[in-house]
């Protein structure tokens, strides 16, 4: 892998709370790409419009990042809710944050969902169907951001929505190719976790909590900036990136 897309989940405080350490401006400085709250898992209109205005100074592409309707679970609680409803929700997300842009001059480059909304999406055909329907009506040329081979990745292949698959460099894997996520994460070692992206990015190997190695393939890599000591574990995964001489910039 000669480049790669380096995105982060962005402006997910509320109103006066921060999450995790509180370094969006910081963190951003090392990424390419930020995925930006909309309001619903977290995120509010004045922390979208200075995480945009961050991204710009920093020639950072932007996304929108919605997630279930759920500011006590951080959107990282299933929640049953038809396919149209959920779509509804997101596209009004998607919305807000392209309002917030367009007066700052700054194009959205991506759409992610969030938390137990990407793993939703990544498995239930009907409310990932219905997302990409819409999506190719109002933003043909956005980028999706998903899992490699799931549900939502095979639609959006199907109906011509461009794709950016991921690989989580803060969360485990299965055998299965799934991610293993958890609501409370542990602080990780920011040597290993280096360690383990640029395998990936060499080999196409990542080990899985069952001791064996999985391929994978993907086109961005994805730290949480909600993850225990998100910074320095982004600044030891930039480096070792850059001494590899692996060139980090977006998908486009």
């Amino acid at each position: 892998m000669q480049a790669v897309d380096f995105n982060s989940d962005m402006g997910e405080g509320f109103g006066p709370w921060t999450i995790g350490d509180g370094v969006d401006a910081e963190l951003m400085a090392y990424i390419s790409s930020a995925n930006i709250a909309t309001g619903f898992h977290a995120g509010d209109p004045g922390t979208m419009r200075r995480t945009v205005e961050r991204a710009k100074q920093l020639g950072v592409a932007i996304g929108a990042h919605p997630g279930f309707r759920d500011l006590v679970g951080f959107g990282r609680r299933h929640l049953n809710a038809p396919a149209q409803e959920l779509v509804d929700d997101m596209l009004y997300q998607l919305g807000a944050l392209r309002e917030i842009a367009r007066a700052q001059g700054v194009p959205l480059q991506h759409i992610k969902p969030h938390g137990a909304l990407y793993m939703h999406l990544a498995r239930d055909e009907e409310a990932a169907r219905l997302l990409v329907q819409n999506l190719q009506i109002i933003e043909p040329t956005l980028l999706l951001y998903c899992m490699p081979n799931s549900v939502i990745w095979h639609v959006a292949k199907e109906l011509g929505q461009p794709v950016v698959r991921e690989f989580y460099a803060d969360r485990e894997y299965d055998l299965t190719g799934s991610i293993v996520f958890t609501r409370n994460v542990r602080a990780l070692d920011p040597a290993t976790v280096a360690a383990r992206v640029l395998r990936a990015c060499q080999a196409g190997l990542v080990r899985t909590v069952e001791g064996e190695d999985l391929f994978i393939e993907f086109d961005s890599i994805c730290l949480h900036s909600d993850t225990p000591g998100a910074l320095e574990l982004v600044e030891a995964t930039r480096e070792a990136l850059d001494q590899a001489g692996i060139v980090v910039r977006t998908p486009q």
